[in-house]
């Protein structure tokens, strides 16, 4: 009985507390109900709002209310981008007020020689941060653009691990000159031609070490650059420390496998030996093999490919620094290729006399290693070698080819009575052997340095002092072996090498002043430059004869030595005034001398002229709540272009001659020299620029965007023209005529359609489109005049499928129009009688088309809900058109077709069907242009971010995140080639790119 008492007793006490207790909770919970506002009064959509040190939280609606469950002495947290984040004790009603966070309205966009703060931008420029989330695989810094901005073409060479990439700011401003855009890295100005085993500029820089890149694309912004900015300029900024922060160590890593997307389709043995006999019958002109060879399967690999970086990053007082070391290591998916690159950098940002001297040290290191493989031989072997035949020759035959099948004949041509047979060099060759008996590689090295320094005076803060002194030393060698078993080097084999070095020095000084008087602003700036560019090199090499030993086609040092040398100097200004804080002036004025013209014509000058009004300013515009930004802007200016194939191309340069080119005199020969063509009138190309946009943002930057048009021409182009015989030292000549335009229509915007406490979507989406334009090219009317250009197709002698002409595109098509049966077939060799003089010959072709595309899109979309994340890209080109020389070189599928030079040739499905037997010019038909419009997905990431691993009571622990990519995994098209988007508008055998799939971690320590 007592016993029950006392648990009815403690029972009934736990119960009191428990009351206690839980009425003290009740009487301290709160429900928070609020606004949060900016400072004009709009509500502010999608703020978050956080109890601190809790996931408990909300964000605002569409009118910036909000409610929220927490408990008396909580804190509030309340954050949006572009606002200051602030921290308010809990209250029953809580009205915000957020304030703009200064930092990130003065958010600096790096212009020429300066910068300025986003929204005071007047010209067209486009700034933006690597994506961190979405940036795919990136092993060139060029990759990091791709899709990314509006106005922008990126297209990879090929598949070539670590290869170059074809950049286009609003297409094209000339036709024999450079259309690259200038690279500028840190302030310095950078020679975009590689050495051997570097593809351009842009592999100095390691992908990681980029904190922005910013593009400027209307003469207002580039004019400034003068001489080297038709083209555009791209600004890459790298990272750099912070002073007074501890040393952070972060690593990026990744490992990623790489297999081929597409394969050609062509005939199998079975298939083909079927053909065959349904070709000749019973009377094959010579024997076929019993194999069954898939030739592609043989040269192509799953490739592996690691990616390895490390930072260390801090402050020490007034020293900031930053330091890092890369190393990347690529299998390409063709057998034998690989590319290898190790970066180093290393930036040191002291300040002195409390900030008003700093100084920027920046230096770069890479070496760069690659081995090549034959992708023309290897592909284009593995498409047309006979595929009844085998890696490898079962007879003793083939001992001098090292084992290898080719097609043989037999020869009495060497020295060594023993080696009795050789390669049929007009026959298709093993495409394995032209991999493993060429070993082609290259090592490269590229050093950059900089340094800056800039003085704000003592006495007159708002006087800068700004000096910058830089340079870049860059060598490479490409050796090139040949196996004396090899199919081109049958015998003797080969060994070359290909040595080039380049040294550029770079300084300049200018003076700023700024200063606001009121509702006045000016920003003065003036200043000169000085660019000196060298560069030289040399080829060796021989064969040797391996029964005498003797040298065999020696190429000497002294026969191929050049050396070469530019330089720039400039004069350059800048003022910039600002009226009310809404109404923007900019006039620039730049003067070029360049070394690559005579002294008449050796100085040119560029301004440009700017206007911006903010128009969410204005009183009649201020209180449209729901309108964040709306700004118009006006542009004008003229760039010029000097970057010709020569430095020397306006005086004679006088060469002599090598061994194949020698003057008898009696019984000896002595070498020539004589004068390359030369024009002493060479001037400046001249290209002026209009530009109109519009920037726009709703709804607290929620949406925000931009939509420019601009209209380009160029003036004066530097072009190759023909002259009449004997009037100079070529047929050819370089000359300042003829003129080309472009204009066209750019809109870019984001978007963030939900933002919730745990979700946010954000998109990014980009359009373009450029027409191009041939406006003059001689000094006459000739309205047939045109001049081919482009690569050659592989039918025909050196034949040319492509022309610059009056009235159209730059590169277009010029062929034949096919003419059709009743079935929608086309009919071989029979064009349309475009004139009417009932031959049909060259006066019938007619331009079809073109390589570059009308419309360009691009999309990003990222997700992120709580710690995970979700985003892909998506890149699309409209009304690019390509020449399918893959068909148009297989379309023969008659007996001359499949046997020709003793040997067979492989062909494909789509050629018989196609049924051509050869006749005449079939291969200059339009039927093989072909539309290559293309959505193509560049990649698919899913990632989990992590913080406070192995967290303890003295180390914070480890941050960072984990991922997974899959690059090029689809492309929608109706193009029937291996792939679409081809560069020089002529699809033969290209290196394919791969389908990718990566798993990479981001740790920060």
């Amino acid at each position: 009985m007592e016993i029950k008492r006392n648990v009815v007793s403690k029972f009934l006490l736990l119960w009191v507390v428990g009351m206690l207790l839980s009425v003290q909770v009740f009487a301290q919970g709160l429900t928070v109900k609020g606004v949060v506002k900016d400072n004009t009064g709009m509500g502010v959509i999608g703020a978050n709002i956080l109890v601190k040190g809790t996931t408990n939280g909300t964000i605002t609606d569409f009118d910036g209310n909000f409610t929220l469950e927490a408990k008396k002495g909580d804190v509030i947290v309340i954050s949006f981008i572009g606002y200051k984040t602030q921290e308010l004790p809990a209250a029953a009603t809580m009205n915000v007020t957020l304030q703009d966070d200064t930092e990130v309205l003065d958010d600096v966009v790096v212009i020429g020689y300066g910068s300025v703060k986003k929204n005071d931008a007047t010209g067209s420029v486009t700034a933006i941060k690597p994506d961190e989330l979405s940036k795919g695989i990136t092993t060139n810094a060029q990759d990091m653009l791709t899709g990314k901005v509006a106005g922008v073409s990126v297209i990879s060479n090929d598949g070539t691990p670590g290869g170059g990439a074809q950049i286009r700011i609003r297409g094209g401003s000339s036709l024999n000159a450079s259309n690259d855009p200038l690279i500028v890295i840190d302030g310095l100005a950078i020679d975009n031609n590689g050495v051997k085993g570097m593809s351009n500029g842009l592999s100095l820089v390691n992908p990681e070490d980029i904190e922005t890149f910013t593009v400027l694309k209307d003469a207002s912004a580039t004019a400034i650059y003068g001489s080297r900015a038709s083209n555009g300029v791209i600004i890459i900024t790298t990272k750099k420390g912070k002073s007074g922060q501890a040393p952070k160590v972060s690593y990026n890593g990744s490992v990623s496998v790489s297999t081929i997307q597409k394969k050609y389709d062509v005939l199998n043995g079975d298939e083909y030996r079927a053909y065959a006999q349904q070709i000749f019958g019973d009377e094959l002109p010579a024997s076929l093999g019993t194999a069954n060879t898939d030739w592609q399967d043989e040269i192509f690999r799953p490739a592996i490919s690691t990616d390895h970086h490390v930072s260390i990053n801090g402050g020490l007082k007034n020293l900031p620094y930053r330091i890092s070391l890369g190393y990347s290591y690529n299998d390409g998916i063709l057998k034998t290729s690989n590319f290898q690159r190790f970066t180093a950098s290393v930036n040191l940002a002291p300040s002195f006399f409390d900030d008003h001297l700093k100084v920027n040290v920046t230096a770069k290191y890479m070496n760069g290693k690659n081995r090549y493989a034959d992708a023309g031989a290897a592909i284009g072997g593995a498409l047309s070698m006979d595929p009844t035949r085998p890696v490898y020759g079962g007879d003793s035959m083939y001992d001098v080819f090292g084992g290898y099948y080719q097609n043989a004949q037999s020869t009495s041509d060497f020295s060594d009575p023993d080696w009795r047979y050789t390669a049929n060099k007009n026959t298709p060759q093993n495409p394995v052997a032209a991999l493993e008996q060429k070993d082609d590689s290259a090592n490269s090295n590229d050093f950059v340095g900089n340094v800056e320094v800039d003085y704000k005076f003592h006495f007159l803060p708002d006087l800068h002092l700004h000096a910058s002194l830089g340079g870049e030393y860059a060598d490479g060698t490409q050796t090139t072996i040949y196996s004396p078993y090899s199919f081109s080097y049958n015998y003797y084999g080969n060994i070359s090498a290909v040595t080039e070095y380049k040294y550029n020095l770079s300084y300049n000084v200018y003076a700023q002043y700024i200063k606001t008087l009121g509702a006045h602003t000016f920003d003065i700036m003036a200043g000169g430059e000085e660019q000196h560019f060298h560069r030289n090199g040399f080829t060796i090499g021989n064969g040797v004869d391996p029964y005498t030993g003797e040298i065999h086609d020696a190429v000497l040092k002294e026969q191929t030595a050049y050396a070469t040398r530019n330089t720039l100097v400039s004069y350059f200004g800048r003022l910039n005034y600002t009226l009310l804080d809404r109404y923007l002036f900019t006039f620039t004025m730049r003067w070029d001398g360049s070394s690559r013209f005579a002294d008449g014509n050796r100085w040119g000058t560029f301004p440009s002229l700017a206007l911006a009004w903010k128009m969410k300013e204005e009183n009649f515009l201020k209180d449209v709540n729901f309108l964040s930004d709306l700004k118009l802007r006006l542009g004008w200016g003229i760039t010029g272009q000097q970057d010709v194939t020569s430095d020397f191309a306006y005086m004679p340069l006088y060469v002599v001659s090598d061994d194949y080119a020698q003057y008898p005199f009696g019984d000896t020969y002595y070498h020539t020299s004589r004068a390359n063509a030369f024009n002493t009138n060479l001037k400046w190309e001249q290209t002026t620029t209009y530009n109109a946009g519009l920037d726009f943002g709703f709804f607290n930057g929620r949406i925000s965007g931009n939509v420019d048009g601009y209209y380009r021409e160029t003036n004066d182009l530097l072009n190759s023209v023909k002259i009449p015989v004997g009037t100079n030292f070529n047929a050819q000549m370089l000359q300042n005529i003829g003129s080309l335009k472009n204009y066209g229509v750019e809109f870019a915007f984001n978007v963030k359609p939900v933002v919730t406490k745990d979700f946010m979507w954000d998109v990014t989406y980009n359009f373009t489109w450029n027409h191009n334009e041939i406006t003059k090219l001689t000094g006459g009317d000739d309205a047939d005049y045109y001049v081919e250009t482009g690569n050659s197709i592989s039918r025909g002698n050196n034949t040319k499928v492509q022309v610059n002409k009056v009235g159209y595109a730059a590169n277009s098509f010029y062929v034949y129009q096919q003419v059709y049966d009743e079935n929608g077939n086309p009919i071989e060799n029979m064009f349309v009688d475009r004139n009417g003089d009932g031959i049909i010959n060259s006066s019938d072709k007619y331009i079809y088309k073109k390589p570059a595309a009308d419309f360009m899109m691009g999309l990003t979309s990222k997700m992120t809900y709580k710690n995970w994340d979700f985003s892909f890209s998506l890149r699309s080109s409209l009304n690019n058109y390509v020449y399918y020389d893959f068909l148009a070189n297989k379309a023969n599928v008659s007996a001359s077709g499949l046997f020709s030079n003793t040997a067979f040739s492989n062909t494909t499905p789509e050629a018989i069907a196609l049924g051509f037997t050869g006749k005449g010019d079939y291969y200059m038909s339009d039927y093989f242009v072909q539309n290559a419009s293309f959505l193509r997905c560049d990649n698919i990431t899913l990632g989990y971010s992590f913080k406070n691993l192995f967290k303890t009571s003295v180390y914070k622990g480890i941050g960072g995140r984990v991922y997974a990519t899959a690059q090029n995994p689809f492309i929608i098209t109706k193009y029937k080639g291996l792939d679409p988007e081809v560069q020089s508008g002529i699809d033969s055998n290209p290196y394919p790119r791969a389908f990718t799939f990566l798993l990479g971690v981001n740790l920060q320590f």
